[in-house]
């Protein structure tokens, strides 16, 4: 009788310097950790030199979510700090009671200072927020008044989301520049150069060391890039709270996949080309799709849990970043190259000093 993976088998120990607080000088000079998982081989290598892995014929899958600078400051009645971050309008929702407000899904700090009936004054009092009720983790439905588009008023007050681990100043007034300066390369280099489709609250990181430059060569190469898009939401990352790993339980994200992808990727797997996925979102968006044999073209919805024991059945390869300790992210890559070897070159990458999570380097597994 195998015995159940334990969320515990999935943890190690990083140095807190190792966590990026900031991206590489540029894009494609990140470092890249080129792993055989057939081997366990390893090479270091810049990421600009990606092509040197790759054949003439092989499809890289880029998720083309955008970003939205969903995180917004403000004040309540009651308290003069808060901090709100958009994750999702609720009339997405079919059959929500809420469907003809306009409500939307909201984290809110300090979550225990907010409670329902609560006005939130935010964006410099050009939006205003009702707190409908408490959802629990720290979410709130929120009811917004504001002129003009929402999306308009994102993008001139908003701030990037980026995740908890890179610490962003937002009050101490001697910081003031140094957060101007943050929030300005976040809103640049927390988002990859092909993104389209607004809707995300986290970049598909992987796709981050991309340059238009580095695209093109790979085109002249005859390695071909095509897109679907994954808006990746807050749960990637929530932890994992349950002591098995089959006990927890994914959040869903919306996905689309386009006709021109979804042929591509049959028409490389019949060929015997690699179909290559760039993040595990994109893995998570294509698996979800290819779940009843080929890969299906559309939208979607998916709550794909992948961890070790998954049998895959659209990749061939991944590029990915180095991902938190017991981390549903570190798992499916685990699932992809082995618990025990990507746990070990996660330990060599720490003894070769890798700059880990959103703002670090990349692994190539092979």
């Amino acid at each position: 009788m195998t015995t159940p993976l334990r969320t515990a088998d999935f943890d190690y120990t990083l140095p807190p310097e190792l966590i990026a607080q900031a991206p590489a000088s540029e894009r494609d000079r990140s470092r890249l950790l080129v792993l055989d998982r057939s081997t366990g081989a390893l090479h270091d290598r810049i990421f600009r030199n990606l092509a040197e892995h790759l054949a003439p014929g092989d499809l890289l899958v880029v998720n083309e979510a955008k970003v939205i600078p969903a995180r917004l400051f403000g004040r309540s009645e009651r308290r003069h700090n808060i901090e709100a971050l958009l994750l999702r309008e609720v009339d997405a929702d079919p059959g929500s009671r809420y469907a003809e407000t306009g409500c939307w899904e909201a984290l809110v700090k300090p979550s225990r200072q907010v409670r329902a009936g609560d006005r939130l004054i935010l964006a410099d009092g050009a939006i205003t927020a009702e707190v409908i009720e408490k959802r629990g983790e720290g979410r709130h439905l929120l009811k917004l008044v504001y002129d003009g588009r929402l999306a308009d008023l994102l993008w001139r007050f908003g701030q990037m989301p980026v995740p908890p681990y890179i610490k962003r100043q937002q009050s101490a007034v001697s910081s003031q520049r140094s957060g101007e300066d943050n929030a300005l390369t976040d809103r640049e280099r927390y988002q990859t150069v092909y993104a389209k489709h607004e809707g995300a609250v986290a970049a598909p990181t992987a796709g981050l060391h991309f340059t238009p430059e580095l695209i093109e060569t790979l085109a002249q190469q005859g390695i071909v890039v095509t897109p679907i898009t994954l808006f990746v939401g807050p749960g990637t990352f929530r932890p994992v709270r349950a002591e098995q790993v089959a006990q927890h339980r994914m959040e869903s994200e919306r996905y689309i996949i386009p006709e021109q992808t979804a042929l591509a990727v049959k028409t490389a797997r019949r060929e015997g080309r690699r179909v290559i996925a760039v993040g595990t979102t994109t893995v998570r968006a294509l698996e979800h799709a290819a779940a009843m044999g080929e890969i299906r073209a559309g939208a979607g919805i998916t709550d794909l849990f992948i961890y070790p024991g998954y049998r895959f059945k659209s990749i061939d390869a991944l590029i990915t970043n180095f991902h938190l300790p017991c981390s549903t992210l570190l798992m499916l890559v685990s699932a992809f190259a082995g618990r025990e070897t990507l746990l070990s070159t996660y330990r060599e990458a720490i003894a070769r000093r890798y700059r880990f999570y959103s703002y670090g380097d990349a692994m190539l597994i092979l």
